[in-house]
């Protein structure tokens, strides 16, 4: 795209234009992908450049009306470039200064001295869950290898989940979101859920098509404090914005006082 001053001279296929703006065929050859069908091909130019036409009436509408304070515009442009660019510098730079290993220590003191913002939102638990067609093999063994802790049963039912399964969580130690595991299942019809977690160990259910197998070695119910385990990598997360934060603010000073110490700015009263 270009306005008329660019346009002189140019040798390529020109596709449309409003006014002094210009779309030439260039504009819009990547919108083609490889393998794409003729029809398809033309169907996405077409739009593209009728939506083109329409953003460029728009603005070419909106420079001829008195009423709008171009002055007002080109400084809010000037502004925003400005703030773009101070991002951009920003982000490049806290990107080489980034410190991003952030310890199993410093993780364990932020959960301890941030509880209160660690309530959970949904129940949670811990065990095993798994979705199998009802006509699926070895359900006898199935049934066995989800309650069994001996480490052969478990690699048993993790290969069998592979080969059979419908949906299927199968690591203990990990804490599961009740309802996202759950869904689609009859156990997401449960009316009363914390008194199902508190009271069940094992259970099963069947619909039409699928045996559900859950479960629960712990759990933990909503608006408790969420185990470190379920919130770690949200803790490491916090640190690491910290840490950017910081030292965006320390890039600030450091370009000020830099500047300040080579004159490069001065101030008229």
């Amino acid at each position: 795209m270009s306005d008329s001053s660019q346009s002189t001279g140019n040798s390529e296929t020109l596709v449309a234009s409003v006014g002094n703006s210009y779309l030439f065929e260039a504009d819009v050859a990547n919108l083609i992908e490889p393998g794409m069908s003729a029809e398809d091909s033309a169907s996405i130019t077409t739009q593209y450049v009728r939506n083109w036409i329409k953003k460029e009436l728009l603005v070419k509408e909106a420079t001829s009306n008195v009423r709008i304070d171009q002055s007002e515009i080109e400084r809010k442009v000037a502004d925003y470039r400005y703030t773009l660019l101070s991002y951009e510098y920003q982000k490049l730079r806290i990107q080489q200064l980034l410190d991003t290993a952030v310890t199993e220590e410093e993780i364990f003191e932020y959960y301890s001295n941030n509880q209160d913002n660690f309530a959970l939102r949904q129940n949670i638990f811990r065990g095993r869950f798994l979705k199998v067609n009802q006509q699926a093999p070895k359900k006898t063994d199935i049934r066995r290898w989800i309650k069994s802790s001996r480490p052969q049963d478990l690699n048993a039912l993790k290969d069998y989940a592979f080969q059979f399964a419908n949906n299927y969580s199968l690591e203990d130690s990990t804490w599961i979101k009740f309802d996202d595991i759950t869904k689609n299942s009859p156990f997401s019809t449960i009316t009363n859920k914390i008194q199902f977690l508190k009271t069940t160990r094992y259970t099963e259910e069947t619909d039409s098509l699928y045996l559900y197998l859950l479960k629960i070695d712990d759990y933990k119910i909503s608006e408790e404090i969420s185990p470190l385990e379920f919130v770690r990598e949200d803790i490491r997360n916090i640190i690491l914005n910290k840490r950017k934060v910081e030292l965006a603010k320390s890039l600030e000073n450091e370009v000020f006082q830099n500047a300040k110490e080579n004159e490069d700015y001065k101030i008229y009263r």
